[in-house]
C-alpha cells in the first residue's frame, strides 16, 4: 500500500513518553494531524499544548471504553507503540506480572488494532505499524516475560500483513534494540528483589548481571527511532521489517 502525499491522520499509542512522544511531536510539526494516545490524562493535556496539529487523548489500550472511542477516530496510520516491560526468572516470576505484560503488549495491541481496522477496511486504505523489539527475535536469562510478548507481536504482524493486503492496508513492524528512553532502566528495577525472594544461585545471579549489562550499557540515542517512526508513517512505500540500529542483528548473533 502506498500512502498518499496528503497530510496523514496518525494515531500513536504510548505517546506520553519515549519514542511515541518524540514521533508525535515531529509528525505534528511536519503538518500531519496526530492523535497522541497517552496512558494518563496529565500526559494527554501536556501534549495538547505542544502543537496545533497535535491532539492528546487518554488511551489505555486495556480499557474497553477507551478502545470503543478509538474506533471512531478515522485514522490513516496506527502506530502500536504502547508497551510494558517485565523481567524475571520464568520459574518463579509471579504469574500476575506475566499476565499483565501480555494484557498490554499483546491483547491491548491487538484490540486497538482491531478497533482501528474497523474503519480502515471499509476505506480500503491504511497502514498499521507494530513496534516490536529485538526481543521479538531473541531471548535470554530473565527476559522471558517481555520477550514472549514481543515474539507474539512478530506473529501478529506476519499474519495481519497477509490478511489485510486485499483491503489495501499495509502492515509493517519496527524492531529497536536498546535505546535510552528510560524504558530499559525501569524494566531492570526490582529484578534484584525478585532474585533474592527465591534465593537465586550464583549462576542465575551471573546471568542476571549479564542481562542488566546488555540492556543498560551503551544505550543509543532514541532520536534514531523517532526519525524512523516518522519515515514509516509518511513514506509512500516502506519495508515490512525495519531493524535499528542497522547492525542490531549482527550484535545479537541473528545474522
Amino acid at each position: 500500500m502506498a500512502l498518499s502525499a496528503n497530510p496523514q491522520r496518525i494515531l500513536i499509542t504510548g505517546a506520553g513518553s519515549g519514542f511515541g512522544r518524540g514521533a508525535a511531536i515531529k509528525l505534528a510539526k511536519l503538518g500531519h494531524h496526530v492523535i497522541a494516545g497517552c496512558l494518563t490524562a496529565e500526559h494527554a493535556t501536556e501534549m495538547n499544548d505542544l502543537d496545533d496539529n497535535l491532539v492528546g487523548v487518554r488511551l489505555d489500550i486495556t480499557d474497553a471504553d477507551d478502545l470503543a472511542a478509538t474506533a471512531e477516530l478515522d485514522v490513516d496510520v496506527l502506530v502500536n507503540n504502547a508497551g510494558r516491560g517485565q523481567l524475571g526468572p520464568l520459574a518463579d516470576v509471579p504469574i500476575d506480572l506475566v499476565r499483565h505484560v501480555f494484557e498490554v503488549n499483546v491483547f491491548g495491541t491487538l484490540r486497538v488494532t482491531q478497533a482501528v481496522l474497523s474503519q480502515m477496511k471499509p476505506k480500503g486504505a491504511g497502514r498499521v505499524i507494530i513496534v516490536s523489539s529485538i526481543a521479538g527475535l531473541s531471548s535470554g536469562a530473565l527476559s522471558g516475560p517481555y520477550a514472549m510478548t514481543k515474539h507474539a507481536l512478530e506473529a501478529m504482524a506476519k499474519s495481519l500483513r497477509v490478511e489485510l493486503a486485499e483491503y489495501g492496508i499495509d502492515v509493517v513492524k519496527l524492531n529497536p534494540g536498546p535505546y535510552a528512553t528510560g524504558f530499559n532502566d525501569a524494566m531492570v528495577e526490582g529484578v534484584d528483589e525478585q532474585l533474592a525472594e527465591h534465593n537465586a544461585g550464583p549462576t542465575e545471579l551471573q546471568l542476571a548481571a549479564g542481562t542488566r549489562t546488555r540492556m543498560l550499557d551503551n544505550q543509543l540515542d532514541p532520536q534514531e527511532i523517532v526519525d524512523t517512526m516518522v519515515e514509516l508513517c509518511t513514506a509512500a512505500e516502506v519495508p515490512f521489517e525495519t531493524f535499528k540500529p542497522d547492525n542490531i542483528l549482527e550484535r545479537y548473533g541473528l545474522k
